[in-house]
């Protein structure tokens, strides 16, 4: 597809919802189903680099999938939109890591 060109997809699924739902009643459901992918899994699979990890045993793996996922809520919480600014920040800067965990330093 060349520069400023337009494209179309045909996209099928399937769904147990009735006939009388819409065409945008379905567009709706979709995409919201592809914001919750984006803006949470996707951050764990690239930014964390949780799909690169290679702890695969025992309860390591829910363990660390939940230290993640604390610290994404951390970090939205606190106002963060772009997390892997804010990791770089807070890589950066410990002490603004630890006060968001409600620990100071003096």
């Amino acid at each position: 597809m060349g520069k400023g060109g337009v494209s179309h997809e045909t996209a099928y699924a399937v769904t147990s919802l009735g006939l009388d739902t819409s065409p945008a009643e379905l567009l709706r459901l979709w995409r919201g189903h592809w914001a919750i992918e984006n803006r949470l899994h996707y951050v764990r699979d690239v930014t964390f680099g949780e799909d690169a990890s290679h702890v695969r045993s025992g309860a390591a793996p829910e363990v660390l999938a939940a230290l993640r996922n604390a610290a994404l809520g951390l970090l939205r919480a606190a106002g963060h939109t772009n997390i892997a600014a804010a990791l770089r920040q807070m890589a950066w800067q410990p002490g603004t890591a630890l006060q968001l965990l409600g620990i100071t330093t003096s």
